[in-house]
Parts: structure tokens; C-alpha cells; sequence
């Protein structure tokens, strides 16, 4: 994978900072490794510049190598060009207040399956067009990966769209679904009942593993790909259209103060920006507020879930490669809308997991924990014992479907995957809507490009695309359950069977996931138990699986916009909900030396699954990107 060092300052005896088991390149990278082969950031070539001037002989980085700009070019005026792989010249250049900026046609922020599938789509169709363009793909994640978290049982319907020959390609899509089961849980009991799921075709997979095979695809059409860089600002022209993406500043201090290796983040522009970040993008939510994007497509508000998951290597004799298995009931009540699921991958690997729907109302219920009460049930204590956890994980997800789409087109760009929000619920998927959702951008991003079409047209291929139908026939399954489980059921069973979709009402989401929150004194405090450290843990041994690292000296990513409402309204109103919808305990009441509770905020363990900036009661907490390269560290997730 290709890696920008973090190094843009034009002091050429600064040492690279890299990750670890990274190799160091001691000579300036100017060119890549070879003829097709993706290198060092790149814009359209400079106007009169040549494509056939020949590469100065330089030694080439190992892949993987961090690849950085070269430095014996700093300092002079202008733009400066230097060499790529494709034997043509690309542009670096630096403003006049020192922060240096790359030009692209296109940028897109955040290396899932959309943002991947979108830059590998611009790319076939230049090589159907016999044109190109520079496509750019930067990731906040250390590489791509790192912070992708799903079930996953894939539908391979928008990949066989995209790469129609990936089974012979050696994408990581091996093991079919074998059997399919569905279960009612009470406290010891497992009840079966017919299975709503039709998985038959599909495949349990790792999306980590998913989104690297996909980057190394889109690396050899000549796609840009750079992780350990967050997108923290939007840019825009004198006509407030969106011009790029600024990728935040590295080493600034707690307090504010610039360290010995401050770097001023770097722009990226490009004539079209494409955000994939994922579900409640930061940079995302800002354009879908300033842009009205929900009112102008008569949008509801999104909701959301939170999704719990642990990967297992259990005993041979237990493990049945392809079976999938999902449950609802205990450990929640009636009133509280989510499931479990249990995926058998290869080589021994199961996938476990817990989904609760953040419109919950008990403010002590803790997500972390329910899981963990989960486990305990008869039907996966079994299977787990005498098994080992390899790795810990959380997200939250979509649960909006149809109702909630915004408008995804802005003044220079599109919203892609879920960041715009295409899961199907009752499916339990989104990976192939977020992908085909990604190529019909794509496709409305070249036509822009080449003067055919506007972005528009993104919005026009969505609503006659197999997402909208799919989505459309969904829409009434998740509203269903603001009555309960028992109604939603109920509910589901008619539309699936009955009406298969064709309901002549569209149920609408009852209130903000955030207004949802009841005040504790309707509340009991719930008493979970302590953890066994076989089949249940704390939150520090989970946080160890799940690689999660950040710069400890770095301004807290995690902001309150009033820092006296944790104190004054959370705490007394609310019994401090924030210390338990954070699966990773970011937020914390200590008793300072008054004797009074004070909310302490531990960014450091930040899974990045962005729970609080949906659930908080108060709306108070702001979650912004940290500096590139920190968060989880996710491999078979």
C-alpha cells in the first residue's frame, strides 16, 4: 500500500515519520517502481508538460515504502513537477502562506468499499474512453482497513458489476453461506423461527480484508491511495462550492502549542470531491447542514444503531464453515430494537456480534456490556468455550434506510455509501447499495468531467438503480419496532409475506436517537456483571484486540461544545449516559479533590464509532478526526 510520509515541511533533514514495521527509503522517491504503478501524489499534468519525459534515475521504494515528496525540489518558486510511474509529470506546489496543496480531477475522502469502488469506476471508464484523469483516495485509517468494522455477510451482487472476474482474481471471497438460522432468545433458551434472511449465494467475509484487496485493484488502474491522512476541513471557492478537502495539522500539542514536528496539513483539490467516510461522516454531516440536504429531498433524520463485534478462533470440531446464525430477544427488552449474529468464517474464525438501536430509552443501559451478557447465553457459551478472542470492534451503522436519504449532491461533490446512509435493515447489509452507490457517482463524475452531464445525474441514477427499488421495498421494517419487538415482528412477517413490499403507507422513525433518552429517575441502574476473563472481559483487555493507538500529546479529537453541560445537565438529568454508550469508556466521571464529579475525556481510546456524537441527550459533543494514522487498528474485522 502506498504511504505518504508525514513529512511536507521543506527541511530536508527531517526525519520521515513512519509507522511501525514500515521500511524506511533513504533516497527521494521520485519515481515509482515502474510503468502502471501507482507513486507519489499527483495532479494533471502541468499545461504544456509532456506525457513521454523520461524519469531520472532514481532508486524505487519497496511497496509499502512510504512515498514522499521530493525534497531536493523545496524551496524553489513555483510549482514544482516531478515524476510518477506513469511516465508523465505531476504538479506539488505550495501557497503563499506555506501550505501546500495537490490538484486532482477527483478526491475522494475515506478508502471503504464506496469511496474504492468509485475510484475504480473513474478509472475503467477512462480506459473505456481511452482518457484519464487523477483520482485521489485519502484515508484517516493507518492503512486501508484499519477502520473498516462490519458483520459481514456479503452480497456480491454490486462487485460482480464492478470487477466481474474478482473469483479469479484473488479477492478474499471464499467461504459461501452453508445454512442460515434465526432464533428468539430468551435467558437459557434459543426459539426457532423461520428464517427472513435468503442468504443463499452470499458469502461470510472480513470487509477489513475486502477494502485492501479493492485498494490494491484500484492501485493498478493508477487510483492514488493515501492512508494515515484525515480529512478535518471542507474547501470552498468564493462561490461556497466545494473545491477539496484540507487534511488536518500533525503535531500540535494539548495545550495548543506547535511541537518540533508541527507540519501544516496539506489541500487537496479536486474539480470533483466524493465523501465516503462512512456512516455519520464528520465532513459529511457538516455539507448535508450547510447545504440543507435533507429538506431539499424531504428527508427524515437519520437513525442509528451501534454494533459490537469480537473475532473468535474456536475448537475445530465446533467450527461449520459458512453457517450463519442471528437472534433477537434477550439480552434486550421488548422496548429496545437490535440483534445478535454469529458468522463462521474460514480457518476456524467465527464473527460475533450485538447490534442495539440508539433510539434506546434506558440511560444506564450499557451496549459494552450487553454484549458481554450475550455471550453467556447457552447457545454461544458452547461454542465459545475453549476459544480465543483475536480481535475487538465497534461502529455505528445506518438504520434509516429509504426515509432518511439525503439529497447527495453539493456544489462540487457527491455523499457515496453510508456516509449518505443505503443500508437495507431487514437484509442486515449495506456494503453492496454503499458500493453500487460509489460507481453511479463515479459515473455521473465522469460525464461532469467530459462536459456530457452535471452531478445531478448521481441523484437521477440513484432513484432508477436496484437501490432504490431495494430500499423502497424495505422501508417499513425498522419503523415497525418503535411499537416493540413483538409489534415490529408481527409487522415484518406481513410485509415480507403479505405485502412483500408493496405497502400503501410509509411509516415514518419516531423522534432523534439523542431525544430518545429517557431521564434516569424512570429508570433502575442496571447490574452487570464483572467479567470472567474467559468468556467476558473489560473494557481494557477488549481495547488491547483492537489495536487502537493516538498520539497521546495531541488536542482532544473529542470536543464539548459547552464544557459545563456534562456537570450541570448529563449527570444530574441523565445518571451521565456518555461513561456507558461508549464501548471503549472514552468518557468517565471522576471526584476531583472537592469531592465533585467531573467528566473526564480519555481520547486515547477512541474506536472512532462516532456513538457519541449521535446518542449524547444534549448534543455537546462534537467528534472531529484526530491526527491521521491514530484510531483502531482492525485486520480480520
Amino acid at each position: 500500500m502506498l504511504r505518504l510520509c508525514r513529512v511536507f515541511r521543506s527541511n530536508t533533514l527531517r526525519a520521515p515519520i513512519l509507522w511501525p514495521g514500515v521500511p524506511s527509503f533513504s533516497g527521494p522517491p521520485s519515481c515509482d517502481r515502474g510503468k502502471g504503478e501507482s507513486t507519489s501524489p499527483a495532479s494533471r499534468p502541468l499545461p504544456g508538460a509532456t506525457s513521454d519525459l523520461p524519469c531520472p534515475s532514481v532508486a524505487p521504494p519497496r511497496t509499502g515504502s512510504p512515498v514522499d515528496f521530493p525534497f531536493h525540489l523545496r524551496g524553489q518558486a513555483g510549482p514544482l513537477r516531478f515524476c510518477c510511474g506513469d511516465g508523465r509529470w505531476r504538479c506539488f506546489s505550495s501557497e503563499s502562506s506555506g501550505r501546500e496543496y495537490l490538484d486532482y480531477d477527483v478526491v475522494i475522502v475515506g478508502a471503504g468499499p464506496a469511496g474504492l469502488s468509485a475510484a475504480i469506476r473513474l478509472k475503467q471508464m477512462c480506459q473505456e474512453q481511452g482518457t484519464d484523469l487523477s483520482v485521489c483516495v485519502v484515508e484517516k485509517g493507518a492503512e486501508v482497513g484499519a477502520h473498516i468494522l462490519s458483520g459481514n455477510v456479503f452480497e456480491t451482487r454490486a462487485l460482480d458489476e464492478l470487477i466481474p472476474e474478482w473469483r479469479h482474481e484473488g479477492a478474499p471471497i471464499e467461504v459461501s453461506v452453508s445454512s442460515d438460522k434465526f432464533y428468539f432468545l430468551t435467558r437459557n433458551h434459543a426459539v426457532p423461527l423461520p428464517c427472513p434472511f435468503d442468504n443463499k449465494g452470499n458469502y461470510v467475509i472480513s470487509l477489513s480484508q475486502l477494502g485492501r484487496w479493492m485498494a490494491s485493484k484500484a492501485e493498478d488502474l493508477g487510483v492514488e491511495i493515501y492512508p494515515g491522512f484525515a480529512a478535518s476541513e471542507i474547501l470552498y471557492d468564493e462561490d461556497h462550492k466545494v473545491v477539496g478537502i484540507r487534511t488536518n495539522d500533525m503535531g500540535i500539542a494539548k495545550d495548543g502549542s506547535k511541537r518540533e514536528t508541527f507540519q501544516h496539513g496539506v489541500d487537496l483539490k479536486g474539480r470533483i470531491t466524493l465523501l465516503a467516510e462512512g456512516c455519520r461522516g464528520s465532513l459529511s454531516e457538516k455539507i448535508i447542514g450547510k447545504f440543507n440536504l435533507r429538506e431539499k429531498s424531504l428527508a427524515q433524520h437519520q437513525t442509528y444503531a451501534i454494533g459490537i463485534k469480537e473475532v473468535w478462533e474456536i475448537e475445530d470440531e465446533k467450527h461449520e464453515p459458512g453457517s450463519v446464525l442471528h437472534t433477537v430477544g434477550w439480552p434486550l427488552d421488548g422496548t429496545t430494537y437490535g440483534g445478535s449474529f454469529l458468522y463462521h468464517m474460514k480457518d476456524r474464525l467465527v464473527s460475533i456480534g450485538l447490534v442495539i438501536a440508539l433510539d434506546y430509552h434506558n440511560p444506564f443501559l450499557s451496549p459494552y456490556d450487553e454484549f458481554q451478557k450475550l455471550k453467556q447465553h447457552p447457545l454461544f457459551r458452547r461454542l465459545l468455550e475453549g476459544g480465543t478472542v483475536l480481535q475487538y470492534g465497534a461502529r455505528t451503522l445506518n438504520e434509516g434506510g429509504f426515509q432518511s436519504i439525503p439529497y447527495p449532491v453539493f456544489p462540487g461533490g457527491a455523499i457515496v455509501g453510508c456516509a449518505a446512509g443505503f443500508i437495507n435493515v431487514p437484509k442486515i447489509k449495506g456494503t453492496h447499495t454503499a458500493m453500487k452507490s460509489g460507481m453511479l457517482a463515479a459515473e455521473a463524475s465522469f460525464k461532469a468531467l467530459n462536459g456530457k452531464a452535471d452531478m445531478e445525474t448521481y441523484w437521477d441514477s440513484l432513484k432508477k438503480s436496484w437501490i432504490w427499488e431495494e430500499l423502497y421495498k424495505a422501508r417499513n421494517y425498522r419503523p415497525a419496532f418503535k411499537y416493540g419487538l413483538i409489534p415490529g415482528l408481527g409487522f415484518s412477517a406481513l410485509e415480507r409475506y403479505i405485502f412483500r413490499g408493496r405497502f400503501p403507507l410509509t411509516l415514518k422513525h419516531s423522534k432523534p436517537d439523542h431525544e430518545a433518552t429517557d431521564v434516569a429517575s424512570l429508570h433502575v441502574p442496571i447490574d452487570y456483571p464483572k467479567p470472567d476473563g474467559i468468556l467476558t472481559f473489560d473494557v481494557p483487555t477488549s481495547l488491547h484486540r483492537s489495536n487502537t493507538n493516538h498520539e497521546h500529546d495531541q488536542p482532544a479529537h473529542l470536543r464539548l461544545k459547552d464544557p459545563a453541560i456534562p456537570e450541570l445537565v448529563n449527570l444530574p438529568r441523565y445518571g451521565g449516559p456518555e461513561s456507558r454508550y461508549c464501548p471503549a469508556r472514552v468518557y468517565e466521571y471522576i471526584t476531583d479533590e472537592k469531592g465533585e464529579s467531573k467528566l473526564q475525556i480519555n481520547a486515547q481510546n477512541c474506536l472512532h464509532c462516532k456513538a457519541c456524537d449521535i446518542k449524547d441527550p444534549s448534543q455537546n459533543i462534537e467528534w472531529t478526526v484526530p491526527e491521521g494514522g491514530g484510531g483502531p487498528g482492525y485486520s480480520v474485522m
